[in-house]
């Protein structure tokens, strides 16, 4: 797999995670998120596992103590940037916290920077134009927005700029199901004792159906065990920087099903004009980070790392 492979595959991933949107209007609102992502976890985990089973057992005996140890890391990174962002929801609306939320792109090449690794030109144009992207796109709410849900996505943003760098390090020495077996665990894990603890009747409380069970079951497949190892395995010729500035074309795929899908599936919003401009915006960031446009004129310094 080239570079330029592992970005498509990066929009792919995104692709899906878009689609967390469809998937969550079937489930109902009153169902604790803590509980939806214990539950697709064990789920996701369980069904690699059971299918990878040789290969998840031979890299756990090529390396089995730091692989559990770097996987608890970014599970407990990943659950601590989760419910950052859904506790910074109270404070925003659904559209501005998933803009303010892609700011990671902005902290990201920092963190990069106080690891001592290098970062790009080309990253830092894509960067900016993402960044612009998000100032528009908020622009217009921003006199509404609330200044303390704002510093919290930005607290999240900088756990999940952590997360992403550890991953990326960790893709490149380790196999991507055995990875994502254990993520998965440690999150489900880590997402039940806190469901426990806001609700202890946990599994007794759920409204179950068949279509919330269908939900959590396409869930646990298609975004984490799917989608999930996906990222992962491309994270191997990726750069950390490079695929953050392809996760925001998240924000651009979820405005358009918004505003194209039947109010069967979702709730339709048409989004604005500075909404539409920001995801304009941040899809050419994307496209300059995705592409090699220099060629191999292009030095091998403005790649990252």
């Amino acid at each position: 797999m080239n570079k330029l492979q592992a970005n498509l595959c990066l929009i792919c991933v995104t692709l899906c995670w878009s689609s967390e949107v469809i998937i969550f209007a079937c489930i109902p609102n009153d169902i604790l998120p803590f509980a939806t992502t214990a539950i697709t976890n064990a789920i996701a985990a369980i069904i690699l596992a059971a299918c990878f089973f040789k290969k998840v057992k031979a890299e756990l005996k090529r390396s089995s103590k730091k692989l559990i140890l770097r996987c608890l890391l970014l599970g407990v990174l990943s659950c601590a940037y989760n419910t950052l962002y859904l506790h910074g929801l109270n404070y925003l609306d659904v559209s501005t916290g998933a803009f303010t939320f892609s700011m990671t792109i902005v902290v990201l090449p920092v963190i990069l920077i106080t690891m001592k690794k290098t970062v790009g030109k080309k990253t830092w144009i894509s960067a900016a134009l993402v960044l612009a992207g998000i100032t528009i796109a908020l622009g217009s709410n921003f006199a509404e927005t609330s200044i303390l849900g704002v510093l919290i996505m930005l607290l999240g943003c900088v756990i999940r700029a952590i997360f992403i760098v550890n991953l990326n390090d960790f893709a490149k020495k380790y196999d991507a199901v055995t990875l994502s077996v254990f993520i998965s665990v440690f999150v489900a894990v880590f997402s039940f004792i806190i469901w426990f603890a806001l609700q202890p009747s946990t599994f007794a409380a759920l409204p179950w159906s068949d279509t919330l069970v269908a939900s959590l079951f396409i869930y646990a497949y298609f975004i984490i065990a799917f989608a999930q190892t996906l990222n992962i395995f491309a994270q191997k010729r990726a750069t950390a920087a490079g695929a953050t500035i392809i996760y925001s074309l998240e924000i651009a795929f979820s405005l358009l099903w918004g505003a194209v899908l039947p109010e069967e599936l979702v709730d339709r919003v048409i989004p604005t004009p500075f909404q539409i401009a920001g995801a304009l915006l941040i899809v050419a960031g994307s496209l300059i980070e995705i592409f090699d446009f220099g060629g191999r004129k292009r030095r091998a310094s403005d790649v990252t790392q």
